[in-house]
């Protein structure tokens, strides 16, 4: 069964570039705050619309010069990344099936 969504608004879908500029969708799942810092959980969509199954991506949001932007960085601290993970997933987990 194919879905469309062109010319749908969906408001939790983020687009981001990667290294090569490519544009990626995924879809907002949450914000996290941790240490006074924010971080985003994304899920990476398929170029069919699909959610991906498997791994969801965590990224800090740093503000930019321009207010109405925020810029997203990954995260290289792997127990930082953890930690939020681990909030996501005490939140979620009525809503997915984490596998370890």
């Amino acid at each position: 069964m194919e879905e469309n969504f062109e010319g749908e608004e969906l408001d939790n879908i983020v687009i981001l570039n990667d290294e090569e500029g490519n544009e990626v969708k995924f879809e907002f799942l949450d914000l996290v705050e941790l240490d006074e810092e924010e971080y985003v959980v994304l899920l990476p969509i398929t170029e069919e619309g699909e959610e991906e199954e498997g791994e969801v991506v965590i990224l800090k949001v740093e503000d930019t010069d321009n207010e109405d932007e925020e810029s997203y960085v990954s995260i290289e601290d792997e127990e930082t990344l953890n930690k939020v993970f681990e909030i996501f997933k005490e939140k979620f987990k009525d809503d997915f099936d984490f596998v370890d």
